[in-house]
This record gives C-alpha cells, sequence and structure tokens, in this order.
C-alpha cells in the first residue's frame, strides 16, 4: 500500500465515521505464497459510498466484501481466509497460488463526544 493508497483510505476512514457511517476495515494480516497484496494492504467497505482501497480484487475480495456485511449486521469481527491454490487449475493467467487472512471489523461512526 503507498503512503497515497494509505493517506486516501484514512481521509475515508474519517469522513465516514464524521458522517455518522458504520462502515468496516479489512486489513491482511498474514499472508503465504504469492498473493496480490501482501500484509497490512487494507480495504474500507463504506456502505453509502462503496470501496477505498484493495486487499487484492476478484472472487477473494468478494469474500471480504460478503464478510463485511456480515460484520456491519452483527459487530462482531470476522477473519477470512482467501486461499488461491485451488485456482492453479483454472485456466486464468492471473492466479496467484497464496493463502491471504484478513481481519475484518466494524468501525463504529463518530458518537459526537
Amino acid at each position: 500500500m503507498t503512503r497515497e493508497d494509505d493517506r486516501t483510505l484514512s481521509e475515508a476512514l474519517v469522513a465516514a465515521r464524521d458522517a455518522g457511517r458504520q462502515c468496516v476495515l479489512a486489513t491482511i494480516v498474514s499472508t503465504k505464497g504469492s498473493t496480490p497484496r501482501k500484509v497490512g494492504a487494507r480495504m474500507l467497505v463504506d456502505p453509502d459510498r462503496g470501496l477505498v482501497g484493495t486487499v487484492g480484487g476478484g472472487c477473494g475480495e468478494a469474500e471480504v466484501i460478503e464478510s463485511a456485511h456480515r460484520v456491519l449486521e452483527t459487530g462482531v469481527p470476522e477473519r477470512v481466509r482467501v486461499d488461491l491454490t485451488d485456482d492453479l487449475l483454472s485456466w486464468s493467467p492471473a492466479v496467484c497460488g497464496g493463502i491471504m487472512d484478513i481481519f475484518v471489523e466494524p468501525v463504529a461512526p463518530h458518537d459526537g463526544s
């Protein structure tokens, strides 16, 4: 994640909190093998504004977005394991073949105090 990406995500996070919007932060906490993003990459899921940042795109990111919706409903953080090793049998030349663990946590809106 570049400094610019980090600043953009931080600004979006502050804007969502200040506007009182509940959102979810997904952070890659471990990787094994070849993965599209590395530890520390983050993505903000803001239901009213969309996504900021990325944890790798594709089907793995779709799994994280599904988890984010559950986290928004329950308020309970989740760990998502994105296993890209099964994709090695696909025809796609963009297959990575690694595994990422992503922590998906709710970010409470600013309470005004």
